[in-house]
């Protein structure tokens, strides 16, 4: 299993359990649930992409041959 899939795989759970604790349902317009439901997984796939290739693009940095 390459190291970018390990590294995805914990930062789903990372960011997941992270937007847990933020209260989106305050930010939107009252019974509009699947705007919000839209937004919280587009958020969590734009912060998982970016931190993990943050973390990916450290780990090839950091191996020298």
């Amino acid at each position: 299993m390459s190291v970018k899939y390990f590294i995805y795989l914990i930062m789903t759970i990372l960011v997941i359990w992270s937007l847990d604790s933020i209260n989106i349902n305050a930010i939107f317009k009252k019974n509009k649930i699947w705007q919000a439901r839209v937004f919280y997984f587009f958020l969590a796939i734009a912060i998982i992409y970016l931190v993990t290739n943050f973390i990916y693009d450290i780990y090839e940095s950091a191996i020298i041959f």
